[in-house]
């Protein structure tokens, strides 16, 4: 299939652009589709906005690591910021973390589909189907898995253009957008919050591509970019489905943007929510792939087998195991409604630990151990 030396090996460098289309892709994943359900309120406007500069600050210490020589150095760079044995203890952490990411997006996305294009489908063989397609672009490398968010840029970003329609009358009303200053803060008004941060998360495992990313004094604007992108498209489709349902009638869609798909027909394709969760499934498959790799190399640390070369064999063996291991968790908790949402609530704090933790962590560490900016960047 492939050399098996190739899964790590750096051969190129990917600029700014690459960085831009990281973040937002990783920051537009399964939680996007939910989100208007939980959200509900227009006010949340303003706190998707101010999430959104506050992921800023975030991505300002991400962009001071990934300037550093250590970022660059990959694992090794790693364990002289840390020493051996955290960076051990840190990846058998992050498995949790990794574990957890991967099984709500492709468990999320797996009901998807099988509740809007193929009902009488099990979720077990769309989830093999799904890690089978995620398996062969990983098993290309880290350096395909990278450019492959180019395709999954161009082949998911030109959707939000279907959801102009509904910023027009008959169906847009102004009065659906208001109150836009709250009345009273309510307990569920927390749980959107947390929502809001954990699905801006994704960007923080680009602390692990230093060696793939070539960085420079612009990194951060790129980093940004990519942000702010995010922060358009969630206040544009948010708004969208307030125009369409109405706060109101919001919560009781479980997939607002998916079924709003299908109010649009036309004599070419009538099945429009059909086509659009065909092309978000590129994005899946390029997060759940560059999680996959991430996960391999996390455990190969964590079990101490750095010593062993990265094989094919290795990362099919990863991936049958999380396979596995999906399978139990949509068996035992995805398919009872309590235990789902249990999970949900599991990911949406663990994202928003992550996302805020990790680059906060690694730039306390920097500055206690003096380290400093590349001179050549």
């Amino acid at each position: 299939m492939m050399e098996t030396h190739q899964l790590f090996k750096k051969n190129e460098t990917y600029n700014g652009l690459y960085a831009m289309l990281l973040v937002n892709r990783l920051q537009m994943l399964y939680f996007f589709l939910i989100m208007p359900n939980i959200l509900i309120n227009p006010y949340m406007i303003w706190v998707l906005i101010a999430v959104g500069i506050l992921s800023q600050l975030n991505l300002l210490l991400l962009s001071k690591w990934l300037l550093t020589r250590l970022s660059s150095n990959g694992y090794n760079g790693f364990v002289q910021l840390f020493g051996k044995k955290l960076v051990r203890f840190l990846s058998f952490i992050g498995l949790f973390f990794i574990l957890l990411k991967l099984s709500v997006i492709t468990l999320g996305f797996s009901e998807i589909v099988q509740t809007f294009i193929l009902p009488t489908t099990d979720t077990n063989f769309l989830i093999f189907f799904i890690l089978l397609l995620c398996f062969y672009v990983a098993g290309r490398g880290v350096e395909h898995t990278i450019r492959f968010v180019f395709i999954s840029f161009f082949f998911t970003f030109w959707m939000i253009t279907f959801f102009v329609f509904f910023f027009f009358p008959p169906i847009a009303h102004l009065s659906d957008l208001y109150p836009l200053i709250p009345m009273e803060w309510k307990v569920e008004n927390w749980k959107a919050f947390f929502l809001i941060l954990s699905s801006y998360s994704g960007s923080e495992f680009l602390v692990f591509l230093g060696p793939w990313l070539k960085t420079n004094n612009k990194t951060f604007h790129y980093l940004s970019y990519g942000n702010a992108l995010t922060v358009v498209e969630y206040v544009f489709l948010f708004i969208a489905s307030l125009f369409y349902f109405g706060s109101n009638f919001l919560s009781k869609t479980q997939y607002p943007l998916i079924n709003m798909g299908r109010y649009f027909q036309n004599p070419l394709f009538e099945r429009i929510d059909i086509m659009m969760l065909s092309f978000l499934l590129f994005n899946l498959v390029f997060a759940v792939s560059l999680f996959l790799l991430l996960f391999y190399g996390a455990s190969k640390i964590a079990f101490g087998k750095m010593s062993k070369p990265s094989s094919v064999k290795g990362l099919l063996f990863s991936v049958f195991l999380i396979f596995i291991g999906m399978v139990l968790v949509n068996e035992l908790f995805w398919k009872s409604w309590e235990k789902q949402n249990f999970l949900l609530n599991l990911q949406i704090i663990a994202g928003s630990i992550s996302y805020f933790l990790v680059p906060l962590v690694i730039v306390l560490v920097m500055k206690k151990e003096g380290v400093k900016k590349h001179a050549s960047t």
